[in-house]
């Protein structure tokens, strides 16, 4: 696909993953539309697109609110003419510790799902009947996660939305497929990047605040390594660019989870009981991998 002259919609796109898309699509010749719930961070990712001479739109949204994605949708229309590639990246990690799957909130569960899952749902009821009518090539991302394809006792709630986002793309593309459609599709499964996942909690709704735990961020891991030297979200968005001209599904951008994936599988396959690694661990592990790579790569260049 062509990404010149297109034009992307990017939601969670004022930070993190979101803004590492929006960059990386604005660079390879796109018009991107910026939306996100933070109308602060929102004006600060516009201002920074435009000082790099790159045409953009920012536009508020819940992607929880079907009504607001609706909005969304119809403004992208009114004002851009029509749109070609939507990524469906918005995405919150409301798990707390003590992290079983018997003690979370039911207030995580409903953000979570509301988000996670709910926000993926409402892009594509929106978006893809206008994509069918426009009846030209485009292409929807919908970001997940590495965590939508291992498993394990870590982050139920964020863990148990990313597996749900997975299926649901997963059916976009054999329906659109099966229409022989011209929309292509990507599910995004990145692993640790340096995000504000962290700091999730700077989103949550009045209504489903509760009291008692202090939020740990995503994944049940320190801040600080999430903000270390963890891939980076521009990296990320490159990937994806990548994915998109070449009509990439599965877009992982790691390896090193390979094995995890691997034994799951088999598990299944052999009809045999699981036994699932530290999640946690592995995450730490591949940001060791990435550190020694970029270290050989500078000795290289």
């Amino acid at each position: 696909m062509d990404i010149v002259g297109r034009i992307a919609v990017v939601t969670g796109g004022a930070a993190g993953i979101g803004l590492g898309l929006a960059r990386a699509f604005a660079g390879a010749g796109a018009r991107v539309v910026l939306a996100d719930i933070e109308q602060g961070a929102l004006d600060e990712a516009v201002a920074l697109l435009r000082s790099d001479g790159h045409a953009v739109l920012g536009i508020r949204t819940d992607v929880s609110d079907h009504g607001s994605v609706d909005a969304l949708a119809q403004r992208v229309i009114a004002e851009c003419g029509g749109v070609d590639i939507l990524c469906n990246n918005a995405g919150v990690a409301p798990d707390r510790r003590p992290g079983a799957v018997w003690e979370i909130p039911l207030e995580d569960w409903k953000w979570g799902l509301d988000v996670n899952l709910m926000g993926i749902v409402h892009g594509i009821r929106s978006f893809v009947p206008i994509l069918l009518k426009q009846d030209r090539p485009a292409h929807v991302v919908n970001t997940v996660s590495i965590m939508g394809l291992i498993s394990g006792s870590v982050s139920p709630v964020y863990c148990t939305t990313k597996f749900a986002a997975l299926r649901v793309t997963e059916s976009l593309y054999a329906s659109l497929g099966e229409r022989g459609s011209k929309i292509g599709v990507s599910v995004l499964c990145p692993g640790i990047v340096q995000t504000q996942l962290h700091r999730t909690e700077r989103n949550r709704p009045e209504a489903l605040r509760h009291g008692g735990i202090t939020p740990v961020g995503a994944l049940n891991m320190p801040a600080d390594v999430l903000r270390s030297q963890a891939m980076t979200p521009d990296e990320v968005g490159q990937i994806t660019v990548d994915a998109v001209r070449e009509n990439r599904f599965y877009v992982l951008t790691s390896d090193f989870f390979d094995a995890a994936i691997r034994a799951r599988t088999q598990d299944i396959l052999a009809r045999r009981n699981p036994v699932f690694p530290d999640a946690s661990e592995l995450l730490r592990q591949d940001i060791a991998q990435m550190l020694v790579h970029r270290q050989a790569a500078g000795k290289s260049a």
